[in-house]
């Protein structure tokens, strides 16, 4: 894979608290913010015109696989297979707990694994709850910065209301860093276009 502006990791929460229909939505969230005109003209308007995108679904402890793997963006036919992949990526973990720690720490080690050279990493965290199970995520998001990493994250508010706060103290870290919210599923498809555009371009969107 050419060198690219951005290596961007989708690590998306697919724990036993995402039931099937919020899942669809999410991922069909995913989807439609690939297929949007503003986030092709920003993923694509680096010096290199092109991004890199990998989507990992994780829940519990051991329980962590690629959705979707690396895929090279440099326009909008790009984008639209992308996001047709998105849309149709099957839930390839067990619905369980929420391993936030370790599904941080296997998106970064597919941020390593990222087969372009990048000129900025960045792991995209999504999510409707707080870690409970396995190696706690502030450590993690600690090595992830050290390695040059930014984090950013989207709390859905639906399970707990001050899930942002959580994110805020134990996720994002890193040059930029920054996390959003959406009160529910229904609301996502907007939240993570407005994220995208955020991360990618370094647009003020709240």
């Amino acid at each position: 894979m050419e060198k690219v502006d951005l290596a961007l990791c989708l690590a998306v929460d697919a724990s036993s608290s995402v039931d099937y229909d919020e899942f669809g939505l999410m991922l069909g969230g995913y989807a439609t913010a690939f297929r949007d005109e503003s986030v092709i003209a920003a993923l694509t308007a680096g010096p290199r015109g092109a991004m890199a995108v990998a989507m990992l679904l994780w829940s519990g402890r051991g329980a962590q696989a690629v959705a979707v793997p690396w895929s090279r963006i440099d326009g909008g036919p790009a984008a639209a297979a992308f996001a047709e992949a998105v849309e149709n990526a099957p839930r390839v973990v067990a619905a369980g707990a929420t391993a936030l720690g370790e599904g941080m720490a296997a998106g970064l080690a597919l941020l390593a694994a990222c087969p372009a050279e990048a000129t900025r990493l960045v792991l995209d965290v999504s999510g409707d709850g707080r870690h409970n199970q396995g190696r706690p995520p502030g450590p993690v998001r600690d090595i992830g910065v050290g390695a040059g990493v930014t984090i950013n994250a989207l709390a859905v508010l639906n399970e707990e209301p001050d899930l942002l706060d959580h994110y805020q103290a134990e996720v994002i870290g890193g040059p930029g860093s920054f996390a959003m919210h959406t009160p529910d599923y229904d609301a996502f498809a907007e939240a993570i276009r407005a994220k995208l555009l955020r991360e990618v371009g370094g647009a003020a969107v709240s």
